[in-house]
This record gives structure tokens, sequence and C-alpha cells, in this order.
């Protein structure tokens, strides 16, 4: 009886001990008040690997990158969870928390079937820009996925679900003030989404503009800023090192053969803009830090016209920063020039948080960092570092020997590939309904003879994503999510790690992102601000999770094709130092 008594007493405090244990062990809610931010402000950064910010942290100023990374929620293995890894896909997913599947933007281009054309992602013949001779800059080739826009308009109309920011407009009454900034139109009018406002910069003209689907006429505080003329004041002058040359990690790297060279821009520092009159001066501007300083300018002029953050309705603001991009694009991501970029980008951000310090209290805002992709490493570099990675050679896909064999081995006489906008090879239906045969049967064929060819690591038929009877692998199913019945092609291609094709339109490039691969889906995710703990956390999270997060964040409804987790850690301080029982 004695023994018994005792060792329910011993078990009792045993108990008593591990429930106290627990108690301290438990994730602590991070000491914030519950009230809305002033301003939700969504910063994605254009080809931003997720490694980059640690690459050059030590560098930093303590209030640009350094205020997200020492004092935000860190996400270090957030990756988009699709296939396909182009500007709009990345942008559209953290702007709805959905795949590219349900969100519908597929690709920066798609082939229409019913059309013959190929479709750019926000090009609305029913929407018009507000300026005159502000369309598609015909006279450069920086950019070479506008070259598929027919028609000069432009709106959101192409996206299948709504956004955060539409979400934020409906739970208001659309009283929210919401817009998004970008060089790039697709980089603003996906994160604005349907119920806010776009700005972008214009090459031709080098203003920012918008389309009349947002306004009928151009707001007075946009009219005078583009009258300052902004980017006239970097006529005749260079992009130059910010720092001594020595202090860089690629210093010694900065005549690169890989490089892309510019005409006379050239691929060395300093590199010269020329003149304002020059008909390539504002696209060189935007392979510089100079696109994302002006558009952050372009920013700060609309925070204090529009009083972003100045009443109890939270307002949105997306700033999308496309310099990353361009420069990745031309000079690759291990260079001097996108180097010096990041250590530039860096202050260009800590002036923007000062500002929106001054004007609404970063006590007063939440900031998420992301970005629409990562980006590989030039070849010409990996080769450097005796690492496998090379260009493929952009095809005349209706002539290739495996496809005429195919065409032979079926009696077909006439073109069946019919369109290849990366990633997809689309087939013509019609003629494979003329020769009496089965689309699905036909897309089995020419996936098994791409799969042939050495370059190509993996081709799927559309008719097996369809179905469901596809492997069950990270690849697979990254492919399935950006698999939409009506927009995408007959088979998905993906080509080796480390390689791609770099002839866009004719365009020569270091570098082109859009692979399924890890260095193209790795990419930032840190939330600042506002009652956000500081804290660095290494589970891996998807990109859908953002959209998720910022609904959770404003008490509304998450946008109506989410697919995306709320990341707790955003509201919780996660690891907190363990305490003895008897300490």
């Amino acid at each position: 009886m004695l023994k018994s008594s005792f060792s329910k007493s011993v078990l009792s405090l045993s108990t008593l001990s591990l429930s106290l244990l627990s108690l301290f062990a438990m994730p602590v809610i991070a000491e914030q008040d519950n009230s809305k931010p002033k301003l939700v402000l969504q910063i994605t950064v254009d080809q931003l690997r997720g490694d980059l910010p640690f690459r050059y942290q030590e560098r930093f100023s303590k209030n640009g990158f350094n205020y997200l990374l020492n004092q935000g929620t860190v996400y270090r293995d957030a990756h988009h969870p699709h296939a396909n890894t182009e500007t709009i896909v990345g942008h559209v997913t953290l702007a709805t928390g959905a795949n590219p599947a349900n969100h519908g933007l597929i690709g920066n281009m798609w082939y229409d079937r019913k059309t013959g054309k190929v479709v750019y992602n926000i090009e609305d013949k029913n929407h018009k820009l507000l300026s005159a001779g502000a369309d598609i800059d015909k006279s450069t080739e920086i950019d070479p996925t506008q070259k598929a826009a027919t028609v000069d308009g432009r709106s959101p109309m192409n996206i299948q679900s709504s956004t955060f920011s539409d979400e934020m407009v409906i739970s208001s009454n659309g009283k929210a003030k919401v817009f998004g900034v970008s060089v790039k139109d697709r980089g603003a009018v996906s994160l604005a989404g349907h119920g806010g406002k776009a700005f972008w910069f214009s090459k031709a003209s080098s203003e920012f503009i918008t389309s009349d689907y947002y306004y009928k006429e151009y707001p007075e505080w946009v009219t005078n800023w583009n009258k300052k003329r902004f980017p006239d004041q970097f006529s005749n002058k260079r992009w130059e090192l910010m720092n001594d040359k020595s202090t860089y990690l690629f210093g010694e790297d900065d005549d690169s053969p890989w490089e892309f060279k510019l005409g006379a821009y050239g691929i060395t520092f300093p590199h010269a803009f020329g003149d304002k009159s020059d008909k390539y001066y504002s696209t060189l501007l935007t392979v510089s830090p100079v696109g994302d300083e002006m558009t952050v300018d372009f920013a700060k002029e609309l925070i204090v016209n529009e009083d972003m953050g100045k009443d109890d309705i939270t307002d949105y603001l997306a700033i999308s920063l496309s310099s990353t991009d361009y420069i990745g694009h031309f000079f690759g991501a291990s260079s001097l020039e996108s180097e010096d970029n990041m250590l530039r980008l860096d202050k260009t951000l800590a002036d923007l948080f000062a500002y929106v310090d001054k004007h609404v209290g970063l006590e007063n805002t939440v900031i998420v960092l992301s970005a629409d992709h990562g980006g590989p490493e030039a070849p010409g570099y990996l080769h450097e570092h005796k690492i496998n990675g090379d260009y493929v050679t952009a095809k005349k896909w209706d002539e290739l020997d495996v496809i005429t064999k195919v065409k032979a081995e079926l009696g077909i006489t006439e073109t069946l590939i019919a369109n290849y906008s990366q990633p997809y090879v689309y087939l013509d239906h019609d003629v494979i309904k003329k020769h009496n045969l089965s689309i699905a049967d036909v897309q089995d064929k020419v996936a098994k003879a791409l799969f042939s060819m050495d370059d190509v690591f993996l081709t799927v038929a559309s008719n097996r994503l369809a179905t469901g009877d596809f492997p069950d692998t990270k690849l697979h199913r990254a492919i399935l999510k950006n698999y939409s019945p009506k927009r995408s092609g007959d088979i998905y291609m993906v080509y080796k790690p480390q390689d791609f094709i770099n002839n866009l339109d004719g365009l020569k490039v270091a570098v082109v992102h859009g692979s399924p691969w890890t260095y193209d889906t790795f990419v930032p995710v840190i939330f600042a601000g506002k009652g956000i703990p500081a804290q660095h956390i290494y589970r891996k999270v998807e990109t859908i999770d953002v959209a998720a997060t910022l609904s959770a964040i404003m008490k509304i409804r998450q946008p109506s094709a989410n697919e995306g987790l709320i990341l707790e850690e955003v509201f919780i301080k996660e690891k907190e130092e363990e305490k003895g029982f008897f300490d």
C-alpha cells in the first residue's frame, strides 16, 4: 500500500513537471496588438533568387535589406510550387495564393487556338493606354516577351482568381486605396488586381502610364511627376560602381565573355546611358539600378498624394522592382553588375522605408518582400568552376528530325507543331482531326519523340495531366500545377538542369529563367513591420502561402482560388529559449 501511494505521488510530480516543462517550451505569442496596419506594402524584386540577399548581407546598410532580415520573420526555404517560373506567373501566384492552373496565368505568353495568335499575358484590346505614343517600344528588344503583344491595351482581366488586393477592396466596400507600381506593366497590373489601380513605365515615352481600365484621365500628381522628367537627369551620365572595385566579390570579373553586350553600354564599368534623345536611352536606364530608383521615386509621390495610410482603412501598395531581372538576364547573377545593383537596391529600399516611416510609420506598416522567380547562373560562369550548364539552340520545331518521323508515321504532310511558347509545344488540332487521329495519341507520340533529344530532361503530354496518369514526382506535380486546359499547350518541355534556350525572339542573353529547377523556384519570403516577430524559419514554405497570410493579418477573406496556408510564425514567435524546471 505504501509502495503504491509512493508510486502515485512520483507519477503526479512527474506529470506536473512535464506539464510545466511543456508550458515553458510552447511557442510564445508575439508581443503585438491585434489592430490592423495602416498600410500593407508588398515588394516583389524581379529575379531575386533566395540566396542573393545573404550573399551581400554584411555589406548592406542597417535600414534596407537588413531591416527586413534582422527585424522580420524570414523564411529561408521558400519556393514557387509551379513549374513555369516566369514573371507574370510568379507575380500572380503571390497576388492570388493560387497556382497557375487555377489563376490562369500559365506563362508570359500562350497560344490562342481560336485566333491562331500568341497572347501576351495582360493585353486587352478593350482598355487602351491613356498616353498616345506610349505603346510597346518597337525600337528595342530589351524585353522580348512584350513583342508578342498585338494590342496596346492592358488590364487584369486574364487573371481568373481574385487577388489579396481585391479582397481588401471587397472587405472595405471600396474604401481601401490599392495601387501597383512597376517598370513592367505585368508587375504592376498583377498585384493591383482587378479592384486597384496600376502604373508602369513606358520605355517609348519615358513616363509612368496606365490604361483606361483604371482611369479616364491621369491624376494631376501623375502628370506633374511625368513633367519633371525624372529619367532625363541621367542623360549623358553613366552607371558607375558605388564602391572601390577591390571591395567587390566579383571585382576582378568585370569583363566576362558570357555577358551580353548592349551596344555602347558595353559589358564593363562604367556603363554609359547615352543621350536622352537616343532610342535606347530609357531602355538602358532599366538595365541599371536607375530603373528601381525611379520606380520608388514615383511610388513615394503616390504615397503622399494619395494619402496612403492616413485613415482607419488599411491601404495597399505593391511595388515590383525590375532592375534585378534585366541586369540578371544580360550579365548573370554572379557578375559585378548584379553585385553593385544589389548594394544600390539596398540603398533604394532604405530610402523607401525611411519615407514610409515618415509618412505612415513602420510601426503601422506590414511589409512583405518576395520575388516572382529566381534565376540560373550563366553557363560560362559554371564552366569556370567545372560545373555543367549549357545553352540550348532554338529550334524550328516542325522541321526537327524526330518530328518529321512522327509525321511520316501518322501520314501528316501539313504543319503539326503550330507554336512553341515556353514551356509549351502546341499541336495543330485541326490537322490532327483532319487525319482522324486521337489528339491524346498524337500528344504521346510527340512527347516521346521530343524526350529522345539529348538536351531534354522530361516531356509531359497534357492528356496525362488531365487524367492523372503520370508518375507522382515533385517535378510532375509542379507541371500539373501549371496546367490550364484552355491555355496550356499539348506537351510541357523541361530541359536538363542548368540548360536553357538563351535566344528570346532573336535576342541572345546571358541567362533565362523559367524552369522548375531549384535555382528558379527559390525566392525570399519575408514579413516585417507591425507586430511581426524577428526570427528566421527554416522549414519549407511556398509562395502561395503569402496571400493567405496577408489575409489573416487583415482578418479578411482569402482570394477566391487560394491554395496556400497561413504562415503561423508571422503571428507567433516560434523559437523561445527553453527554461529548465528548476532554473
